[in-house]
Order: structure tokens, then C-alpha cells, then sequence
């Protein structure tokens, strides 16, 4: 049974503080129909009264445009401000939202913040992020690491208050006996990426060594897990897995996994199943699932089974209710992102264990070290799940990112997670798989010292429209 909340800790936040340090890609990313190469990384720093005693906690994101509003009349400026924004007024909320359990203070928010927003990944991403530095410092306060707190139910959660259906359900026997230590890496594969070394103009190619081709990444990493974006044209998505169905099994081989996303591309279930036809037999038989692909909107507008491939949704699980009714249309499973929120990913994962078959996948907005990356990835460990897409080392530069003496700090708490390069510190994947055993320190998700003096107050930032740091959309081939 799902234990009592009266012993959970007291908690009042007296104080969120945001701030920023802008992040340029190596690469261009294209998901969709944007192609970006800078992002703004938003910082929390939560301070807060655990049963009286000060606290402080951490939580990071990327404020990636193009993928939480894809209004085209919007720029990707428009949408990071929107995040932004997001972000302080969910503070502001968790400042004035009284004392309580983690989960009631996050429930009061979750419902304001929600009720005031018309975009809900939007509202989702500043919610997310304040709540993840508050479960920080609450691990913090109590000496115990998120997966010692979520089997300990540290943070009061019920479930069956979002969902009665829920009652009986019991989290930390969901849970598995202990976290993972190893988990395998699912490469993504962007609609712009070259596949060969001989695909990739020079003039684009960055001077540092690192990888660019897909071959490149295979025969640097290991890796024989991918996550292949797809563009709603099924003549052309077809063609590209045919690349595919030559290349990965020469690189990875027969056992390598796949999945699908299409990112919202598609227009209908028979444009879909027209891709699988037009697909050869054998690479269709190594997909695993598509990734959301209808518009989020019209995701819950006709049932999707008979595909003869499960069917997950990520952009449209924007609320409480979406998993829920995607699930009443024969959607199989659903993303579990850090940006959309810990206790989300809970009640998602309730969900599934309620109905045999379906799942949650453990999916990247490109984040990155120190906090987004290693708090997603604690969460991915604490579940249990048993593959990551993992791209935010592909496309930005190690943990360049970071202020000198925060990736030196993340590299010695964290030696089996980074290593250090003839110039700069990377994220070590060998034989595919990242080694997540340090990651089970007090607090959420890292051991390192945070150097927030050494980012930029979110109130002094703007956002650079062109030059350094600046956004650069649909200028890249693909």
C-alpha cells in the first residue's frame, strides 16, 4: 500500500533564483521543420525550509525554441522568452505557495501555473524545472539521493489525487530493488545528420575532432541503439532508412535497435503506414516504436492501432489528462523527459504499470551536463528504463558550456560519467552505454558544486538575435 503522507517533510520555499548561460551548438539540429544552433541554458536555485532547517537546491534546462510552441508565427526568440518567462512565473508561484509535502506544493503550482498558460509544454517547462531543484534540496536536507527518497516516499506523493485509479498503487514497489549503474544509449539521428564521413561538406565540419557522420559516432561511441527522425514525407522517409537498413547493421549489427519520430510531421495514421510499406521488411522489423507522429492537437482525433508498430506520444502529453486519453486510442506508451516534470513521469509510469503492454521511454531535448543531463539520467535510473536517447554530446562540445572549474568539479565527482580530452571534458560512452554509478549521491543526481555565481542573472539577459550566441534557423542543408 502506498505509504501515509503524515511523515513527510514540511517544506516552504522562501526563495527561486533563475540564471542563464547561453549555449551555441557545434552542429546544426534539425527536429521538425527548425534547424537551430544556439540555446539559452536556464539555471534554478531553489532555497528552501525543509521541517525549518535551510536547504538549497539545482535544476537546469535547455530553453530549446521549436519544440515546446511550434507557432509559426513565432520566432525562436518569441520562444525562448516564452520559456523564460514560464520559468519566473512559476518561482513567483512556488515563493507564495505555502507549507507542505514536496508533491502538495508542487500540485498548487502545477494547477495555477497550468490554468494561466495556453501553451502547456510551455507551462510544463518552468514548472518542471523549479520542482526538480525543490526535490533537490529536499534529497539534500534528508542525506538521501532521489531514488533512496522516491522508495522512502520523501517527497509525499499521491498518486490517486491525480488519478483515483491509482489508489492502490504502490511507487516504491514499482520500483526496481536498486537503481541502474549502466544504461545503453540511443543515438539520435537528426534529419540534417550526414550518415557517411564522405556525406559531410568540409565547410561545415568543425575543427575540434569530435564526431559528425553517423559512422563517425558508431566507430567513436560504440553505439547500436538509434533514434531516427523522420519528416512526414514517406517517399523520402523511406528512402533515408534505406540508407539506414545498408548502414547500421555493417556499424552496429543484426541486433541493433531503432526507433521512429517523427516530431509531429505526419498528416495522418495511412501517410504513416504508407512509410512501413515503402520501408524494407527487415529495418521495419527493428523498429521498436514511432515517437508523436501527429500534431499534437489532432494526436487524439482517431484511434491509431493496426499500424503493426506501437505508437507513443511526447509532444502531446502536454497535461495530466493526455497520457490517459492517448492510451483510450491505442497509443502504447509515453516520453518520460525531465522538462515535462518528476512527479508527471510518476503518475505516467503508474499508469503503465495499470495496463500490461504499454511503457515510458526515456527521451532527450539534447540537455546537458551537469544538472539537466545527470538529473534526467538519475530519473531514467530510478525507473529502470532500459534505453536513453542521448544528443546533446553530439551536438554541443563536451562541457564547454560550463564555467572552467564546474566541469573540472563534474569530471572529479564524476569520473566514470566524463573524461578529460587533449582540450576540454566529454561525456564518456563505451560499448554504447554510459556508467551512471556516481549518480547516487545525496541530493538529485550529482556531487559536484554548482558555480551559479558564474552564470548570468535571468533579469541582465537578452538574447542575442544574430552573431555569437545568436539563433540561426533554416540556414543549415537537410
Amino acid at each position: 500500500m502506498p505509504s501515509s503522507r503524515s511523515s513527510k517533510p514540511t517544506v516552504r520555499v522562501r526563495e527561486v533564483e533563475l540564471r542563464v548561460s547561453d549555449c551555441e551548438s557545434r552542429l546544426p539540429f534539425r527536429f521538425g521543420v527548425a534547424t537551430i544552433r544556439w540555446a539559452p541554458l536556464l539555471t534554478a536555485r531553489v532555497r528552501a525550509q525543509v521541517d525549518g532547517e535551510l536547504a538549497t537546491g539545482f535544476a537546469a534546462d535547455l530553453a530549446m525554441p521549436r519544440w515546446f510552441d511550434k507557432d509559426p508565427t513565432r520566432t525562436a526568440v518569441d520562444d525562448v522568452q516564452a520559456l523564460m518567462a514560464s520559468a519566473q512565473a512559476a518561482a513567483r508561484r512556488i515563493e507564495r505557495a505555502g507549507v507542505g509535502t514536496t508533491f502538495e506544493l508542487w500540485r498548487r503550482v502545477y494547477d495555477a501555473h497550468h490554468a494561466a498558460s495556453e501553451v502547456s509544454l510551455v507551462a510544463g517547462f518552468g514548472v518542471a524545472l523549479v520542482e526538480r531543484a525543490l526535490l533537490d534540496a529536499v534529497c539534500r536536507a534528508a542525506g538521501l539521493s532521489l531514488f533512496q527518497a522516491l522508495k522512502q516516499d520523501l517527497f509525499g506523493f499521491q498518486p490517486r489525487e491525480v488519478h483515483p485509479e491509482l489508489a492502490q498503487w504502490d511507487l516504491a514497489a514499482s520500483l526496481p530493488s536498486r537503481p541502474l549503474d549502466r544504461i545503453r544509449v540511443r543515438h539520435t539521428v537528426g534529419l540534417a545528420d550526414p550518415l557517411r564521413s564522405d556525406d559531410v561538406d568540409p565547410r561545415l565540419r568543425p575543427a575540434d575532432g569530435l564526431p559528425v557522420a553517423l559512422e563517425e559516432d558508431v566507430r567513436r561511441y560504440g553505439l547500436d541503439a538509434f533514434k531516427v527522425k523522420v519528416g512526414g514525407d514517406p517517399e523520402a522517409d523511406a528512402r533515408r532508412l534505406d540508407e539506414l537498413a545498408e548502414l547500421l547493421p555493417a556499424l552496429a549489427g543484426d541486433a541493433c535497435l531503432v526507433t521512429l519520430d517523427a516530431n509531429e510531421q505526419y498528416a495522418d495514421l495511412e501517410a504513416l503506414r504508407r512509410l512501413l510499406e515503402l520501408t524494407r521488411p527487415a529495418f521495419v522489423d527493428r523498429i521498436a516504436y514511432v515517437e508523436q507522429p501527429f500534431e499534437r492537437g489532432a494526436s487524439f482525433d482517431a484511434p491509431v492501432g493496426g499500424l503493426g508498430k506501437d505508437v507513443i506520444v511526447d509532444e502531446a502529453d502536454g497535461t495530466i489528462d493526455a497520457f490517459p486519453r492517448a492510451l483510450a486510442l491505442g497509443y502504447r506508451g509515453v516520453s518520460m523527459k525531465s522538462c515535462k516534470g518528476v512527479f508527471r513521469a510518476l503518475l505516467n509510469r503508474g499508469l503503465c504499470d495499470l495496463r500490461p503492454g504499454t511503457f515510458q521511454s526515456a527521451e532527450d531535448l539534447t540537455n546537458l551536463p551537469v544538472l539537466s543531463l545527470q538529473q534526467d539520467l538519475a530519473l531514467v535510473a530510478a525507473l529502470g528504463l532500459s534505453h536513453v536517447e542521448r544528443n546533446g554530446h553530439h551536438y554541443f562540445r563536451g562541457l564547454d558550456h560550463l564555467p572552467p572549474g564546474e566541469a573540472r568539479a563534474a569530471l572529479a565527482a564524476h569520473p566514470t560519467l566524463y573524461e578529460q580530452g587533449d582540450d576540454g571534458i566529454f561525456l564518456r560512452i563505451e560499448g554504447g552505454m554510459l556508467d551512471l554509478s556516481t549518480l547516487q549521491a545525496p541530493g538529485y543526481g550529482y556531487a559536484c558544486e554548482i558555480d551559479f555565481a558564474a552564470r548570468t542573472p535571468l533579469e541582465d539577459w537578452t538574447p542575442e538575435p544574430h552573431g555569437a550566441g545568436g539563433v540561426a534557423e533554416g540556414v543549415f542543408p537537410g
